[in-house]
């Protein structure tokens, strides 16, 4: 969902040159083709949209790019789409997933082949481009896996993922014993956070907000506004009220443990 409340997504086929689109369409049915992929900026795209916190959104082509191998792109409100990463098989190739961003204010995302094995990687990379291997997939025995589909963030701070094949099973394709793939977990330090189910609401409104390690909760903050009320509905769920006084910023929660901070802004609705 973009800013606009509109939905956005992407084709891995069609458009005017054959190799892929992306769109938004209105929750009243209105479709409208944002871009056609060239390429150059990308081709087959595979997975979602991701709405960055600086308003842009990003996302993952199976091909093109300079060598043919995917991209990481990025689309801006105004329809422009820019190349952020052309994947050279060292470093990855072919992503079948999309992004995600993680509470370090970073994108971590797959690619499917290349890396040091050719059995895949996980990668992080910034807005402005910078990209940067964390992990490099081992071959089709390996008991973490290879050819990985995508990354979620769990407020723990850790990663998740699956891949397709790897594992310590056996016999699972007619080309022959190549694992049965595996789900995994990759933590790079980064530690608890809280999110929220939907990231904006009126003064007045109940906000749910995820997390871990709730139980006890003493004070939930909006931009440093005391919540209305809340109430720890669970050890990892919270409902709050938006108080009188809000404005656009972070949320905090108090806990027995520690503070813990929204890995987005709430934006307060008029």
């Amino acid at each position: 969902m973009g800013s606009d409340g509109a939905l956005y997504g992407v084709t891995s086929g069609g458009g005017i040159n054959g190799i892929g689109t992306i769109f938004k369409i209105t929750a009243s049915g209105t479709f409208t083709k944002i871009y056609d992929f060239d390429e150059i900026h990308g081709a087959d795209p595979q997975g979602s949209l991701l709405l960055s916190a600086d308003g842009n959104m990003y996302g993952t082509t199976n091909a093109g790019g300079g060598l043919n191998l995917g991209t990481v792109f990025k689309l801006t409100p105004t329809g422009v789409v820019t190349v952020l990463h052309s994947f050279d098989s060292i470093d990855g190739a072919s992503p079948e997933a999309g992004l995600v961003q993680a509470s370090d204010g970073k994108l971590y995302g797959t690619t499917f082949f290349g890396g040091t094995n050719g059995n895949g990687t996980i990668f992080s990379i910034t807005t402005d481009g910078t990209l940067t291997t964390i992990y490099n997939f081992p071959d089709f025995h390996s008991v973490d896996g290879a050819n990985p589909y995508g990354l979620m963030q769990h407020t723990n701070g850790k990663f998740y993922g699956t891949t397709k094949q790897g594992g310590i099973s056996d016999n699972c394709d007619s080309f022959g014993a190549t694992g049965c793939g595996t789900v995994f977990s990759l933590d790079v330090g980064l530690g608890p956070f809280v999110k929220f189910v939907v990231p904006s609401g009126k003064v007045g409104a109940v906000t749910q907000i995820l997390g871990t390690g709730l139980t006890g909760t003493t004070a939930v903050t909006f931009n440093g506004v005391p919540a209305s009320s809340f109430k720890v509905v669970r050890d990892t769920f919270i409902k709050a009220t938006v108080p009188a006084g809000a404005t656009t910023g972070p949320v905090t929660i108090t806990t027995p443990t520690g503070t813990l901070t929204g890995n987005v802004n709430f934006t307060v609705l008029p």
